[in-house]
């Protein structure tokens, strides 16, 4: 597995990637994470997933935001804004290795927490999350769930 970015040659396979149906209110299609990578692109960390030369997936991180400047000016966030694994590719590993992959991106930028959201729903990504170190913060951000991983912490 490996983490491409998108080029000329690769972002139309990358926006026809399809989540399994019943997914597809969880997770914006690739064709708008693309359009915000574009409008936020200092914060914004999109990547292609790949196994050998297929297309399994897409992933996109955002570095270092302001979470709620009116709040508190200084609580700045990294984490998983989006993850989107082909309905086919999914249950093989490629959702763990993407998020180890922005987990890396962010403890090599510095960063010790990394942050997620989801939609607190029967068949939602919970249970995933969980399993991988998340834990709810009590937050929500647009009616989602809030979760943060230490990364500092032991495995």
């Amino acid at each position: 597995m490996r983490l491409e970015k998108l080029t000329p040659a690769n972002y139309e396979a990358a926006f026809d990637l399809r989540v399994r149906p019943d997914q597809e209110d969880l997770v914006a299609p690739v064709v708008k994470s693309v359009a915000e990578a574009y409008l936020y692109p200092d914060n914004a960390w999109p990547r292609l997933i790949y196994d050998g030369d297929r297309l399994v997936g897409f992933l996109m991180a955002f570095l270092d935001i302001p979470w709620n400047p009116e709040a508190d000016p200084d609580d700045r966030r990294s984490g998983l804004w989006r993850l989107n694994i082909a309905a086919d590719a999914q249950g093989r590993g490629y959702g763990r290795f993407a998020v180890d992959a922005v987990c890396a991106e962010i403890r090599a930028r510095g960063g010790s927490l990394v942050y997620v959201t989801w939609e607190p729903r029967a068949g939602g990504p919970e249970p995933f999350y969980l399993k991988l170190g998340f834990r709810p913060t009590g937050e929500q951000a647009d009616g989602e769930t809030v979760a943060v991983k230490d990364l500092s912490a032991p495995s």
